[in-house]
């Protein structure tokens, strides 16, 4: 009894100040509290009942998650699949005899030591992170290390196998997937995922993706939060050597959608061949008729120049559609000078105001915001731990409250290794209140977790944006990211061109 006596004093001092420091708090969140308290266990024990924040939030999506009026019937994907070896970061390491030390970024990765530095630095900082080593004897032994490391798992790999899989598990959908696919991918992938026998090789390509732990130390770096290390020597990926072959199937399978993802891969192949086989990509990019809408999807780079060539000059302004975490979108207003550069990193939760500012501006220089631009960029799918927002142009697409509520779900789910959310596995972590911008004008927004959609308009830009409820143990983090834009992608639909 005296343990919920305690508790009620504490929350009562807690909830006084805040109502002092900000006496618009929503009403709602005071009524959750209460309904906490009231839900403690009257038997004196310490149990207690879910958490009515999480509960009321996993309800409303049920509500909130309708299909669209339009459904895709054909998705083509590519161009990056592969096998990942699934391996605890720390065990691995320390089964190539490295001992702790400082971190410190690799572009590119040259040697073992390389990857303990760069996989200290971002265990650090609790952020996701892929790159290429260049060495391919150093990695084929790195590579049988993990693989013959106890509880090593294998699993489809590479973002455009990732999201194939995922929307193959939607039984209406058929599902193209072109990319360097061995004979281990191949008896992995999803009966209803159609391989083009020009996408079909001999070996497989293997990623190695490095697993920590929240909270997991190794020396004196600890890591706030669990995610994942990746990292590779893909020529096949990393050459996007089956572009050609994907646009030149797009004829013949008549998608109603595309999915491309990889261009990341390149980065680690040197300027001199990207700079050209990115040329080459755009043009292949291009050849996809108008009326098809093409969804990008970004992942972990570090060459500046090579992401603000994608930004100004090339890709993005020819895709309808783009998916990237916090750190992707950091990077990328660093790269192209927009705002809030001068950030070398997020302080925890990236500000909502912040993240809504980067996304205005690249809709505005980059996307189609201006009615008048040549440019076919229209929505924005950003996802980080504690909250995804979703934001699009005016008029050019649909059902965006159940997408963004879709993809949060998935998030929440897949973590905790389930098909449906537990609310005694998860928590709550986004901010309840925050502002539509970091300077003003501003507007100041609340989530409403019986209905955990906020939407805002900035300019002919909507924004809306929902919590996740972040999976207390995950299982595993890799490829979450893709299946949030899978997700967000399925309960999407574009205006028809009579709507536009």
């Amino acid at each position: 009894m005296w343990r919920k006596a305690v508790l009620v004093a504490v929350l009562a001092l807690g909830m006084g100040y805040l109502f002092h420091t900000d006496p618009e708090l929503p009403a709602y969140v005071l009524n959750y509290v209460s309904e906490f308290l009231s839900q403690m266990e009257p038997s004196g024990g310490s149990e207690l009942r879910p958490p009515a924040l999480e509960e009321a939030i996993s309800r409303a999506w049920q509500t909130l998650i309708t299909a669209p009026a339009r459904r895709w019937g054909r998705v083509a994907v590519g161009v990056n699949a592969c096998v990942d070896v699934v391996v605890s970061g720390v065990g691995l390491l320390q089964a190539l005899a490295l001992e702790p030390g400082s971190g410190r970024d690799h572009e590119v990765l040259r040697s073992k030591e390389d990857l303990k530095e760069a996989f200290i630095h971002y265990m650090g900082k609790g952020a996701a992170a892929e790159r290429f080593f260049s060495d391919k004897e150093v990695f084929q032994r790195i590579a049988r290390a993990a693989a013959e490391y106890p509880g090593a798992q294998l699993y489809v790999g590479g973002n455009a196998a990732l999201i194939g899989q995922k929307l193959a598990s939607n039984p209406q959908l058929v599902v193209l997937l072109c990319g360097p696919v061995g004979p281990k991918l191949h008896d992995m992938l999803d009966e209803q995922i159609v391989v083009p026998p020009e996408s079909l090789q001999e070996t497989d390509e293997f990623h190695l993706i490095l697993e920590y732990k929240s909270g997991e130390q190794w020396g004196s770096s600890r890591a706030p939060q669990a995610n994942r290390f990746i990292l590779s020597h893909d020529v096949s990926n990393g050459e996007m050597s089956t572009l050609e072959t994907f646009v030149a199937s797009l004829e013949e399978f008549h998608p109603d959608l595309v999915v491309l993802s990889g261009l990341h891969m390149m980065e680690g192949m040197g300027r001199d061949l990207w700079e050209e086989r990115l040329k080459e990509a755009v043009v292949a990019i291009s050849d996809v008729r108008n009326e098809v809408p093409i969804h990008l999807e970004l992942a972990s780079m570090t060459d500046r120049d090579y992401m603000n060539r994608i930004l100004q000059e090339q890709v993005m302004p020819i895709v309808n559609s783009i998916g990237l975490n916090e750190q992707e979108l950091l990077f990328l207003t660093q790269s192209g000078g927009g705002p809030h550069a001068d950030l070398t990193s997020w302080d925890g939760i990236p500000d909502v105001g912040r993240v809504s500012d980067i996304l205005l501006w690249v809709l505005e220089q980059h996307g189609r915001a201006d009615p008048e631009s040549e440019a076919d960029l229209t929505r924005i799918h950003f996802h980080t731990l504690a909250y995804h927002i979703l934001a699009t142009v005016d008029g050019h697409w649909g059902n965006q409250v159940a997408a963004v509520a879709a993809g949060a779900r998935v998030a929440s789910s897949q973590a905790c290794g389930l098909q449906a959310v537990d609310i005694n596995k998860v928590f709550l972590k986004a901010p309840l209140n925050f502002y539509s911008s970091f300077s003003e004008p501003r507007e100041s927004l609340s989530v409403d977790p019986t209905r955990p959609v906020t939407v805002w308009r900035r300019g002919n830009v909507s924004f809306h944006f929902t919590p996740v409820l972040v999976c207390k143990q995950p299982l595993r983090t890799v490829g979450l990211g893709d299946a949030i834009s899978a997700e967000g992608l399925l309960f999407s639909e574009v205006a028809a061109p009579s709507e536009l």
